[in-house]
């Protein structure tokens, strides 16, 4: 199992705060200032200098999924009741501008445009486009094949990708009539993510592979045996001295991380990072470096040093962490827990020589 190696510790908890229920997700606001937290319960709360704040008390269904506007101007979330708030977010207040009814639908998908003002949500077969700054409905699009599974948007802001059975769908964000490329899979996409660089999309698949594209190129790479379907995806945002990111995955209790060869026809090499007892619920690297944070129902959030081996493990949610999130400087890390606990661990000073590089 898990242990400190090393002789630094690379974080510290200062902060520790409860909500009513199981976190259901987690987000910093893009200056770091504020993370979000919400909870099954419906709870939402915000967090600044130490302080938690209620945007939203308890109701009797949850909210599932949250999320900052790229200029940190709005603030979104979605959830079982089918509806999606947004607030507009001030100095010392945030003011609910807009409700979507979309009942009896489930919202429990929706992101922001990195550089536009334009929320996207599930809503069953469809997904909607909301513009913010003209407070209407940009544009309505049909998955059809299956409800949709994940999206997610290219990080330049030019293309929305949908998951769902038998694929992923990409729309051109700059002309939405246009129709979809269509990135083609053997069975269902349940989870996507881009490339910090906008180059590669990975989707993580129920028959239990991982497919690779590589933008512009329809030969993906494939990669297989995995023991279970994967459950989370997550890119590091620099590059290896080949100039491409590292690729996560996680699948039961298991992290793990691809690298590109040089080797063109050897495609992406894996290695796999074991010590979790528990099904990995959250995987993150750290920004501007390969430290990987991995969440587990186990009780642990592991540190994995250069995304190959565990430097520390924090611990905190004996019946196991449910989500967690870097702050946006990469100096904090927060994470929930799955009896409503709500950690944020800081930089330690004396873990400060400490390179995830």
């Amino acid at each position: 199992m898990f242990g400190i190696k090393g002789g630094k510790k690379l974080f510290d908890r200062p902060w520790q705060g409860t909500l009513s229920d199981y976190v259901t997700a987690v987000a910093w606001s893009p200056n770091g200032l504020t993370l979000a937290a919400a909870s099954g319960s419906g709870e939402i709360v915000l967090w600044k200098e130490g302080n938690l704040t209620a945007l939203q008390n308890a109701q009797e269904q949850s909210i599932d999924c949250i999320g900052f506007s790229f200029d940190g101007q709005y603030f979104a979330a979605g959830g079982q009741d089918g509806r999606v708030k947004i607030w507009r977010l001030k100095l010392s207040e945030a003011e609910l501008i807009t409700t979507l009814e979309n009942a009896p639908a489930w919202v429990d998908r929706l992101a922001w445009n990195p550089t536009r003002n334009e929320l996207a949500f599930s809503m069953g077969k469809y997904l909607q486009v909301w513009d913010a700054d003209a407070s209407q409905v940009a544009v309505t699009l049909n998955f059809e094949a299956s409800s949709v599974l994940d999206m997610g948007w290219r990080p330049n802001g030019e293309n929305l990708a949908v998951a769902g059975n038998q694929g992923v769908k990409v729309w051109n964000a700059l002309d939405w009539d246009e129709d979809p490329e269509i990135l083609e899979v053997a069975a269902a996409s349940l989870a996507i993510a881009w490339s910090n660089d906008s180059k590669y999309i990975a989707s993580a698949n129920l028959d239990r592979t991982l497919t690779v594209w590589e933008w512009g190129n329809p030969s993906p790479w494939l990669m297989r045996g995995f023991p279970g379907k994967l459950h989370n995806l997550s890119w590091s945002n620099i590059n290896t001295h080949l100039g491409v990111p590292l690729l996560a995955s996680s699948c039961a209790d298991s992290v793990v991380v691809w690298e590109k060869d040089a080797d063109e026809t050897m495609g992406w090499q894996g290695r796999i990072l074991n010590g979790h007892g528990g099904i990995v619920c959250g995987i993150a690297f750290q920004p501007g470096s390969f430290l990987l944070a991995s969440a587990a129902d186990d009780g642990f959030v592991g540190l994995w040093q250069k995304a190959k081996q565990i430097a520390q493990t924090l611990t905190g949610a004996p019946d196991g962490f449910s989500c967690i999130a870097w702050h946006p400087q990469g100096h904090k890390l927060a994470a929930g827990g799955q009896n409503g606990e709500l950690f944020i661990w800081s930089q330690s000073t004396t873990g400060k020589g400490f390179s995830g590089r």
